[in-house]
């Protein structure tokens, strides 16, 4: 196992669905929590799935508070993982936890804080096109924030063309 995935510790599996597995780790040298996103890679040799690469570009680009934070990416010849910040649940299961019984000013919050990160993706010409209860989480502060980008599209900018291609003139 190379050097790069060895820098976290997996402590428990927090989330799975086709794309692949999500892990709640530690990264060794800073001992922060993250979640890795572990990616399968198929042996049909299409590469990263184009829904993680659209991720991973989107998310270098957009820095929000209200936008969760892509810490690194590591890859192998059979896995890709996905270093995120960490978040203590999404808004299911807070809603879930909650009975039914949401204060409005909380509810009142949350929607602040899920409009000033639509809002940045939106000036940053970014739709997110998958927004749902479980695409947004919650952190232990009561932060709420976008994401999931899998299915994100950037819109009314020339949209660069990437492929194994990417690198070499035209």
């Amino acid at each position: 196992m190379s050097q790069a995935f060895q820098k976290y510790e997996k402590l428990e599996k927090i989330g799975e669905g086709t794309y692949g597995k999500v892990y709640k780790a530690k990264n060794r040298e800073t001992h922060e929590i993250v979640a890795l996103k572990r990616v399968r890679l198929e042996d049909d040799d299409e590469g990263i799935p184009s829904s993680a690469f659209r991720e991973i570009c989107l998310l270098k680009e957009l820095k929000h508070r209200n936008i969760v934070r892509l810490y690194d990416v590591l890859i192998s010849e059979s896995r890709l993982t996905i270093v995120f910040e960490h978040c203590d649940q999404d808004l299911k299961k807070y809603f879930d936890a909650c009975n039914g019984e949401i204060d409005p000013n909380t509810v009142k919050y949350f929607m602040y804080q899920l409009l000033l990160g639509l809002q940045f993706c939106h000036a940053n010409h970014v739709l997110h096109r998958d927004l749902k209860p479980q695409n947004l989480l919650i952190n232990s502060n009561g932060e709420l924030k976008l994401a999931d980008f899998g299915l994100a599209r950037a819109y009314g900018i020339p949209v660069r063309q990437y492929s194994a291609e990417a690198n070499k003139e035209n």
